[in-house]
């Protein structure tokens, strides 16, 4: 990482590389009220170059963030007659067993849009789209935590409103593919928005349109855009992927990588060995509903033994060749839900 020039030392009497070490070694909760020392400290732990060097040396760790449906301001409550749901954020923190809820955005205090996508990037969390939660209109809403600061910012709006596609990030930028316009018609279009700059810039077409599809990022190399359906098949998931080389900025076709006519939606993600799996085949505790998240070389899964049983939370040890053994999840009452909306990890500042 390189050392900026500044006229003060990082730690008085410290030659500077021992100084970046002790800071690197902070833990995430204590940057807030550590960046007001000096601005120095405060320009270094806001810096992506000071999140990578954390990341490479090992002082980050993944958590988990749970879109979660609130009902009366509790998680699972009653329902209310012609009352709609509220959204927030859960964070779970494997390794340390806590939860946290993130402030609601600045913008919409009682609800996240309606099927906002969510992304890791940098350290930083990043909410776009989605239908406003109140006229059900789609929204071109972009909203990033900052968990330094703990403190929400608004980005660049997107280019254009699209609901139900396919999201990833990696390297500070944030990949979206597919969905569905106003008119409910499927896209072929993909965009990528970069989170230093603010900007966002066109990617070319995917080879068919895809709405409902998932994103899943592979190696740092590879954007996959997962299964959907065109226009006028409506429902049908296919069960093909698209697949955006980030080095190379071209699509390619792959076949095969999910069952057809099975919605993709949170099921798909990223296994240990850098392979897509599907979270349902995980453990039949989890075959129905099934939800899930890569914490390193254990998984955060939810998911029901069978239709309209209760969801259990588990930890997943990834093992090949087998069923993988679950440890049932402690969660504290105030985060219980029937079934999360939507899972999402990233290496946080921790």
């Amino acid at each position: 990482m390189e050392i900026f020039e500044f006229s003060t030392e990082l730690l008085p009497g410290l030659p500077e590389e021992l100084g970046l070490e002790c800071l690197s070694r902070l833990p995430h909760t204590s940057h807030r009220l550590v960046s007001r020392v000096c601005h120095r400290w405060r320009d270094l732990l806001q810096s992506p170059d000071f999140y990578y060097h954390r990341k490479k040396l090992g002082y980050t760790q993944k958590v988990a963030c749970l879109v979660l449906n609130f009902n009366g301001g509790t998680v699972n409550g009653p329902k209310k007659p012609g009352v709609s749901p509220s959204y927030g954020i859960a964070v779970f923190d494997s390794v340390n067993q806590r939860w946290d809820r993130l402030a609601p955005v600045y913008r919409y205090p009682n609800s996240l849009p309606l099927f906002c996508q969510l992304a890791s990037c940098e350290g930083k969390l990043v909410v776009m789209g989605g239908w406003d939660p109140v006229s059900y209109d789609p929204v071109t809403d972009v909203f990033i935590y900052d968990f330094m600061t703990q403190q929400w910012r608004q980005g660049k709006d997107m280019p254009s409103k699209r609901s139900f596609f396919a999201i990833g990030a990696c390297l500070g930028r944030v990949f979206i593919a597919g969905g569905h316009d106003e008119n409910k018609n499927a896209l072929r279009s993909a965009w990528v928005y970069d989170l230093r700059k603010d900007e966002w810039s066109q990617l070319g077409e995917m080879s068919e349109e895809r709405d409902e599809c998932e994103g899943v990022v592979i190696e740092e190399d590879e954007f996959w855009v997962v299964s959907g359906y065109r226009t006028e098949s409506q429902g049908q998931f296919d069960g093909s992927a698209n697949v955006y080389g980030l080095k190379s900025g071209q699509w390619r076709r792959v076949e095969g990588v999910w069952e057809p006519g099975r919605c993709p939606r949170s099921c798909v993600g990223m296994g240990k060995d850098g392979k897509l799996v599907n979270w349902a085949e995980l453990n039949p505790a989890v075959r129905v509903g099934a939800c899930g998240i890569s914490l390193g070389g254990r998984v955060l899964v939810t998911g029901s033994g069978y239709q309209g049983g209760p969801h259990g939370y588990y930890m997943v040890e990834m093992k090949e060749g087998q069923n993988s053994k679950l440890e049932k999840l402690t969660v504290p009452d105030e985060f219980l839900w029937v079934c999360p909306i939507r899972l999402l990890c990233g290496n946080l500042m921790q």
